[in-house]
């Protein structure tokens, strides 16, 4: 199972989302070709509702423990109810642009 497929498969189960985008962003950064390590999730739960932002990505967070203490280097979120999807009339926030770096590049 790739990286995409897990942390798919453990959103919907813990947070049952009316709503769930998955994007690997890797290829936005300086990352082997291929690379699973950036991740941007677009997530509308009823389970968000009276839950600060900070409250909702603990929750995402702990659900993908595993996974961040492993091989996800970043992960964006965007933790919203229906009603905030539906007011957003389904758009998100642009990823911006890498920063650059890496670990190799702050070595030499």
């Amino acid at each position: 199972m790739t990286m995409h497929q897990t942390i798919e498969a453990k959103i919907r189960d813990a947070l049952l989302p009316s709503h769930l985008e998955v994007l690997n962003e890797s290829h936005m950064h300086n990352v082997p070709p291929g690379s699973e390590s950036h991740f941007k999730l677009i997530i509308v739960s009823d389970q968000f509702e009276g839950l600060a932002r900070v409250r909702r990505h603990q929750q995402v967070n702990g659900v993908l423990a595993t996974e961040l203490k492993g091989s996800i280097h970043a992960l964006s979120l965007q933790t919203l109810t229906p009603s905030e999807w539906s007011e957003r009339n389904g758009t998100v926030l642009a990823s911006p642009a890498c920063l650059g770096g890496s670990k190799f590049e702050h070595n030499a």
